[in-house]
């Protein structure tokens, strides 16, 4: 009888102590425009790789398209699902007076991915997520770098009337590129002032297949003229629409075609000419956000109600087969740019430390880390 009781006790404890480290599991949230296209599922990859090398965090995502109303409400869901942070990619930074609102009435941190709000052009919102107790901050890129950078490649292309397709008019990331790109179509003309180049106004193909290639099929039959095409972004599926476009009207290689948003086949697609250069290489972005989320869950990194952290990541550019091998080897496939290890090292980080890490990613950074 006592080995009975004795054996029923140690289940008992075993029991309660399983039980105590389910308890302790902290919850985080993704508002993401889609956890299935073709960056948003990568993005998604690299979150669910961090979770589980954590160990002590679960994950719940809500898909909400860019669409004002279901981004703003993708908060409210989060906290009714009594997450303790959340990490957003919203569309317009009007909404994120909406989303800090939510987060600060129900204590649920939250840090934006591929997106920071402008302090200039969203005054309000920029004073309330500096001034909130649980915006913890930002994780994006320099998009103005970004945009210029794309359309110095399509002039060193020889391309110089250029159709324009973003997603969603009064994006945030979508403006910050668009003065990039305008930036750059500037500075070459004024380096070059026999050989202009010129850009058109933006259409916009929103975040499908379908109304990505209805927005570039309607660029090209108002401007038959056209020798390149930037596809903004939108997630993936918005440049494969337009794609399609171009090689149903027969242009492929004709119209050079450049993004921010790495697609899957990208090797296939500079090999045959539909794609001229590329962006990215950026998903590992929201995985940074949820570091700092965490962090500030578990009250390792102090969140300010005068100001908040601000991490810039850096974008990859491919503009050949041979640029995109070095990409492919090891940020696509089997491979993340960190393993388990390095994944959890990285969460014990300093803010400062973190943000010097994220910094230094790069194909060569990843190379060295990782090279047999």
């Amino acid at each position: 009888m006592k080995k009975i009781l004795a054996l029923v006790l140690a289940l008992t404890m075993l029991l309660s102590v399983a039980l105590t480290a389910c308890a302790e599991n902290i919850k985080i949230g993704v508002s993401i425009w889609s956890s299935t296209d073709t960056l948003g599922s990568e993005c998604k990859r690299i979150i669910d790789a961090a979770a589980e090398a954590l160990g002590d965090v679960d994950v719940q995502y809500v898909d909400q398209a860019h669409i004002s109303e279901q981004v703003t409400a993708s908060a409210e869901t989060l906290a009714m699902a009594d997450c303790d942070g959340m990490i957003i990619c919203n569309s317009a930074s009007a909404e994120m007076a909406s989303v800090i609102k939510t987060c600060d009435e129900n204590e649920m941190y939250v840090a934006q991915f591929f997106r920071v709000i402008d302090p200039e052009a969203n005054p309000d919102e920029y004073a309330q997520a500096s001034e909130s107790a649980y915006y913890v901050g930002a994780v994006h890129e320099s998009e103005f770098d970004n945009g210029k950078t794309l359309v110095t490649i399509l002039g060193e292309k020889g391309c110089r009337k250029i159709g324009l397709e973003g997603w969603e008019p009064g994006d945030a990331t979508f403006l910050g590129r668009w003065a990039g790109y305008q930036a750059g179509v500037e500075a070459w003309n004024e380096a070059n002032p026999d050989d202009q180049m010129e850009m058109l106004e933006p259409q916009y193909g929103r975040t499908t297949t379908d109304d990505g290639r209805k927005a570039a099929e309607a660029i090209i039959d108002a401007n038959p003229d056209i020798d390149a095409l930037i596809v903004a972004g939108g997630g993936g599926d918005t440049l494969l629409g337009a794609i399609a476009g171009i090689e149903a009207k027969g242009l492929t290689g004709k119209i050079a075609v450049v993004s921010t948003d790495f697609l899957p086949d990208l090797d296939v697609k500079l090999e045959t000419g539909a794609m001229a250069a590329e962006s990215g290489g950026h998903y590992a972005d929201p995985f940074f956000a949820f570091l700092m989320v965490y962090n500030a869950i578990k009250g390792n990194y102090e969140v300010s109600t005068d100001g908040f952290y601000d991490m810039v990541f850096p974008y990859m550019f491919v503009d050949s087969p041979e640029s995109y091998a070095n990409y492919a080897e090891y940020f696509t496939g089997e491979e993340l740019p960190y393993y388990a290890d390095e994944i959890v090292e990285l969460a014990g980080l300093s803010y400062d430390d973190l943000a010097a890490a994220c910094a230094a990613l790069s194909v060569e950074d990843v190379v060295a880390r990782h090279a047999k």
